[in-house]
């Protein structure tokens, strides 16, 4: 009997100790912060990877929930203007906005202040275009566009509250138009937020940071 007592307190002692452990382990607050985001690379990629005369600007914001779960927030503005050939030009701009979340896989560090970042989106952006034709100029069109996307990337800290990191995205287009019908022969060419009008683009953003 002593050592059925014996051995029983030990048990408890060690379930106490674990559940101890688990509290101090679940002591991560709620909430850790809004993260505000400037994009840098698009205003500098986007001409360069479309050979336009473009522009691109974005910022966002990610909230840190018990430093693992990061509902985010873009929006921006983007637009462009390219001679198809000799007798066709386009111009279009407009803003985008994207919603989504992110999750930090890394479990076993939570409260870090780096974080390794997956998650998706659902994109939006309504903009004005035309194409213009050499003896004819089209009025301007109105255009809404939809699309969702995969993400992974970075976040890290540098200093005090100054965070970088970056973002690749893949994307895809729900908005589509049967291929060959006059509808899509004078849709916009250029969505701003998502890319080339395609069935999948694909983008990559690198931001600048800071915690409040």
């Amino acid at each position: 009997m002593k050592r059925i007592i014996i051995l029983a307190a030990c048990i408890s002692l060690s379930l106490v100790g674990r559940a101890g452990e688990v509290f101090i382990h679940d002591t991560v607050s709620i909430y850790n912060g809004t993260i505000l985001k400037l994009d840098i690379a698009s205003p500098v990629i986007t001409p360069a990877v479309y050979k336009w005369k473009m522009q691109h600007y974005e910022i966002g914001a990610n909230v840190r929930l018990k430093d693992r779960f990061h509902p985010t927030a873009e929006l921006g503005y983007a637009g462009g203007q390219t001679n198809s050939g000799d007798s066709v030009s386009y111009k279009g701009d407009g803003g985008f906005i994207r919603l989504g979340v992110d999750i930090n896989p890394l479990k076993k560090h939570p409260e870090s202040p780096h974080a390794l970042l997956v998650g998706v989106r659902i994109g939006t952006a309504v903009q004005g275009y035309k194409h213009q034709l050499r003896t004819s100029a089209k009025p301007y069109s109105v255009a809404a566009d939809c699309w969702g996307e995969v993400v992974f990337g970075c976040q890290v800290h540098v200093i005090a509250g100054f965070y970088m990191g970056w973002m690749g995205r893949l994307k895809f287009l729900f908005t589509r138009e049967l291929e060959g019908t006059p509808a899509q022969q004078m849709n916009a060419i250029y969505i701003p937020g998502y890319g080339n009008r395609g069935n999948m683009s694909w983008g990559i953003n690198y931001h600048l940071g800071y915690k409040f």
